[in-house]
């Protein structure tokens, strides 16, 4: 009998802070008015499309007025179009525009009587400080226990050694308008820092500096990475527009796999040491909960609609899936040798093993197997998307394509590398692919609908997993 498990979600407590980030609903309705897009980062900045950034200063004692609105702006007179340099709401929050000099160096606007709202109020103690501001000596009290780096200290990113290939283009881009202005960011398994590519361009422009070699790497929004890494018990989440590590979750062990639902603005987040899955919001980058498991969990896979999380056991080969919507409800699958990646479908659940080169399906309601099937040699990854499942294999560097309406073999797609292909990844809101190699120092682009490799683009050295972003502005240069 198939045993059925109700999970301990067990709430995290969040403790209050008296200058926590995050802005009233109004003001951000003010702002968003009249700047549409504005971005409110979680913690605190505030980023108006064209880039300029206000630092939101929380007042000591919050007043509730009927309605919320500008009171006052400095300069006097001045609407939010024209950005004035403060901006006073009658709740007594203030914004502080971040003003920028021909060389760079930035400050907030010099006051001889600063207003009260500014004299008793702190800037958010959890917020990345642009670097080099500088704070006038009468406003010094609103940083708190901020530390506000100097304009020399580095950032994450690393110029790396220059190269014959520096300036050789690869494969035109013409084909992939999906790829024009993007950036690729990208783990290998030669060095622990993160590799930032140009798609057009074979040598990596520069890397973000890492202290301990990545596990897992997710990206959120085109705005921010979260990564996981060995010996190291946090999840850093990077700013992709400071290239600094704006937060560091802890946790109690060291975290493992990332599963990012953008719909819902969740990631999850796995623990197998603890045999434990943290449920992260990404709106405020805070934990919410964290679900106790049975066994170590790893090959974390999230259904297309985030219903069902599933995961293996690493110890047992035992198959998991937690029922989000249905009160963590935790469910036993079954047994399956070596698994290498589970994919659900119309229903049903589909799981891979290494080192049996087979594809078992599993109706998800009975829990009975559908069927099995010799699939291509060592499949390591899968993707649905659009009723078809695309199984990888490393050994043949093939992508097999099954029908999951009617569990058939439709398509091999070639991928030509000569390689060892290790995992698939599907670019936001595409219906392009992107298949890395341990081996080869190639990746390949795929059409999904096509079914079919548009391009095998060289790298300087083999790509291990990729996330794919358009070209993030960069607020600190």
């Amino acid at each position: 009998m198939r045993k059925i498990i109700i999970v301990l979600a067990l709430l995290l407590a969040v403790t209050g802070c008296a200058y926590a980030s995050e802005l009233p609903k109004e003001i951000k309705s003010i702002v968003s008015n009249e700047f549409p897009q504005t971005n409110f980062r979680f913690d605190g900045v505030v980023i108006l499309p064209d880039n300029t950034i206000y630092l939101p200063v929380i007042p000591a004692r919050i007043i509730n007025p009927e309605e919320i609105k500008v009171s006052s702006t400095i300069p006097a007179g001045k609407t939010l179009a024209q950005k004035p340099d403060v901006i006073i709401f009658n709740n007594d929050y203030v914004l502080l525009k971040v003003l920028e000099d021909k060389e760079g160096k930035k400050s907030i606007t010099k006051l001889q009587t600063p207003p009260h709202q500014l004299k008793s109020g702190l800037l958010p103690q959890d917020m990345l400080v642009p670097h080099g501001l500088m704070i006038p000596e009468n406003l010094k009290g609103i940083i708190g226990n901020l530390e506000i780096s100097t304009i020399n200290e580095p950032t994450l990113k690393v110029i790396l050694p220059s190269n014959k290939n520096e300036n050789s283009l690869v494969n035109s881009l013409s084909e992939i308008p999906q790829l024009k202005n993007k950036t690729i960011y990208a783990t290998t398994n030669f060095t622990k820092n993160i590799q930032v590519l140009n798609p057009s361009k074979q040598t990596p422009e520069y890397a973000l500096s890492q202290e301990n070699i990545p596990i897992s790497m997710k990206g959120y929004d085109g705005e921010f990475l979260l990564v996981t890494s060995y010996n190291k018990k946090s999840i850093d989440v990077i700013s992709l527009a400071d290239e600094q590590i704006i937060k560091q979750i802890n946790l109690k062990t060291q975290p493992d796999e990332i599963i990012i639902d953008s719909k819902n603005k969740i990631a999850y987040i796995a623990s197998p040491e603890d045999s434990s899955i943290y449920i992260l919001s990404l709106e405020n980058m805070t934990l919410k909960k964290q679900l106790k498991l049975n066994g170590m969990c790893e090959k974390l896979t999230l259904s297309e609609d985030g219903s069902k999380l599933f995961y293996v056991d690493k110890k047992t080969n035992e198959i998991w899936v937690v029922e989000l919507d249905n009160g963590y409800l935790l469910r036993e699958i079954g047994r399956f040798p070596n698994t290498s990646k589970i994919a659900y479908a119309n229903n049903k659940i589909y799981i891979t093993s290494r080192t049996k080169n087979r594809l078992a399906i599993i109706d998800y309601k009975t829990i009975g197997l559908v069927g099995e099937t010799l699939i291509t040699e060592k499949p390591i990854d899968m993707l649905v998307f659009n009723d078809k499942l695309y199984v990888l294999g490393a050994i043949n560097n093939e992508i097999c394509v099954i029908d999951t309406t009617t569990d058939q073999l439709t398509d091999i797609i070639e991928l030509g590398t000569d390689g060892f292909s290790t995992k698939i990844f599907r670019i936001d809101d595409t219906n392009i692919a992107i298949v890395t190699d341990s081996k080869a120092k190639k990746y390949s682009i795929i059409d999904l609908g096509m079914k079919k490799v548009i391009k095998n683009n060289f790298v300087e050295i083999p790509i291990n997993s990729v996330v794919v972003v358009n070209k993030v502005k960069k607020i600190n240069k």
